[in-house]
């Protein structure tokens, strides 16, 4: 009897120890604390999400580009992220923007476009087809344009006015990376525009700064970050509202965003291709001994001759530690940092932003390297999981590459385009027939990744547009595996590798099995187990109770 009990014991042992995760025994991954871009919030909440079950405890807290490089400089967060480097000073509000020494190293994390998010209500209907140049978007922030039926604003549509309605400019109240950004091109494609502003309203020129200037600016509406900004935009009260947020926020509540007008003449969205396109014309710092290594400079961009660009593309950046931390927060880091530049990117589109190309991947593993404690090693590029470059054929942006051409309509002078597509005069008449199907159709995503029957290509509702009629999505970076570079699907799992990403260091546990096969095997051991238990015990303790009463 002993002698079943022990084998009893034994069996329960081995199968409780088969039941464990593979990575029993290793240190456990230490939590790390970042703070900073709530621009790039979406991206990184979701791959939080995405590493928790694999044993990663990321924390973020989205106070603005500022807060989070003002964090990282007083040692108060492992790292930080920010749409751009360390200034020095602001040059508006004079305030220090420096690391106070403490060493660090940028490393692009995403691409996105920073989207005009607008409210017009026309006849109790979302308006969702305006077009803007840059010189008319920089009007309506300097207060030059004041109403939603200013001419300018009329012939960027190509005549089609819009009602008598007070424009609503919405800027952030906090130091924010995306106003860095939005003043940054100000300040380069329309000087004299800006200059003037912040010189009869500041007593002084405000450059690129990350605080917005609303002192002696009448009308305009001051909110604390992305998702405050896109909050009051979509509010019941806020009909004329138009203010700067990362395209993520505006898919999310499911709201129109400004077709910017580029370089070649067309009105284009910030969707993934059309950020892709235009960021090819990045200039990216690419001296490894310069303090701004990897950090962009974005002219080439703004004034990209793509007729599929849209010109308020950028990335954003992590400032990582690169002395000072621990080997388990390094560790941790540099994990969470391998998943989101390969197979987190696949999240990328899906959330309104834009997959980083292969040239920042392979620059951002190195910079991961730099990390104390660093566990990541060389890294098989074909197998990373990325969209935005396959394993046949690197030399390529996928994204880039079948990015489709914007409609005739959208071009200046012509259109506009209603509901995403162009339609004849007889259609769009003085332009009530457009406004009165605005929004009935849109956001519903029925016809995503189909074009319609006179070859032009149709969006999902929420701006981005698929792959055009005809064309296959292009073959994956996994090994035969084919993904939509738009959505980040795997339509078809050919390749022996399903996407999944294994950095080539110490630490194995990330891969795309973990979840599936690990766990159901844990789970039917642990069922065995039970049975075993349940057909058993009973056995034994009968045969002791018998034992006991027939040595009384």
């Amino acid at each position: 009897m002993r002698r079943l009990g022990a084998f009893v014991l034994a069996l329960l042992l081995t199968l409780a120890s088969a039941a464990l995760p593979a990575s029993a025994g290793r240190t456990a991954y230490a939590p790390i604390y970042g703070s900073g871009s709530t621009w790039s919030l979406n991206a990184v909440d979701q791959w939080m999400r995405d590493v928790e079950p694999l044993g990663m405890r990321v924390e973020y807290g989205a106070g603005g580009s500022s807060r989070g490089r003002l964090d990282f400089a007083n040692n108060l967060v492992d790292f930080a992220i920010s749409e751009i480097p360390y200034q020095g000073k602001d040059p508006l509000t004079e305030a220090d923007d420096s690391s106070h020494g403490r060493a660090y190293a940028y490393m692009p994390i995403v691409a996105g476009g920073t989207a005009l998010m607008y409210q017009i209500q026309i006849r109790g209907k979302l308006y969702r087809d305006l077009r803007l140049s840059g010189d008319t978007i920089t009007k309506i922030f300097t207060g030059k344009i004041t109403n939603w039926n200013d001419p300018q604003i009329t012939r960027d549509n190509n005549g089609k006015k819009l009602p008598s309605k007070k424009i609503i400019p919405v800027v952030r109240s906090d130091g924010s990376g995306t106003t860095a950004q939005f003043t940054l091109w100000m300040n380069t494609q329309h000087k004299a525009l800006w200059d003037g502003f912040c010189q009869s309203t500041q007593n002084r020129k405000c450059g690129q700064t990350s605080y917005f200037p609303t002192t002696n600016f009448p009308g305009v509406k001051a909110q604390g970050g992305s998702a405050q900004s896109a909050g009051f935009i979509a509010a019941p009260y806020a009909d004329g509202a138009i203010g700067y947020v990362e395209y993520s926020y505006a898919l999310g509540k499911s709201y129109p965003v400004v077709k910017m007008k580029n370089n070649a003449g067309y009105y284009t969205e910030p969707n993934s291709y059309n950020t892709a396109v235009a960021l090819t014309r990045t200039q990216i710092e690419t001296n490894t001994k310069s303090p701004l290594y990897l950090t962009q400079k974005l002219t080439g961009v703004y004034n990209n001759p793509d007729p599929r660009t849209y010109p308020l593309s950028s990335y954003s950046y992590m400032i990582l530690p690169t002395a000072n931390l621990s080997a388990g927060k390094g560790q941790t880091l540099s994990d969470f940092a391998a998943y989101f530049l390969c197979q987190g990117q696949q999240k990328a589109a899906p959330l309104g932003y834009s997959p980083l190309p292969l040239n920042l991947v392979q620059a951002g593993f190195h910079q991961i390297a730099r990390v104390p404690g660093s566990k990541v090693g060389a890294t098989n590029i074909k197998k990373c999981g990325n969209p935005t470059f396959d394993g046949k054929n690197l030399s390529r942006n996928v994204l880039a590459t079948l990015a489709p051409q914007p409609l005739p309509c959208d071009r200046d002078g012509a259109g506009p385009a209603v509901n995403g597509k162009c339609v004849t005069a007889s259609n769009n008449g003085n332009g009530n027939n457009g406004n009165n199907n605005n929004g009935s159709n849109n956001g519903t995503g029925n016809n995503t990744g189909n074009g319609n029957t006179n070859g032009n290509t149709t969006g999902n509702g929420n701006g981005d547009q698929p792959t055009q009629p005809g064309q296959q999505p292009s073959s994956g970076p996994t090994g035969g595996a084919v993904v939509d570079p738009e959505t980040g699907q795997v339509i078809n799992a050919g390749g022996q590798n399903n996407g999944g990403y294994v950095p080539t260091g110490q630490v194995t546990d990330l891969n795309g099995n973990r979840g599936s096969g690990d766990m159901l095997r844990n789970l039917a051991l642990l069922v065995a187990a039970e049975a075993l238990l349940l057909l058993l015990v009973p056995t034994l303790v009968s045969r002791h109770l018998q034992r006991k009463r027939a040595g009384q």
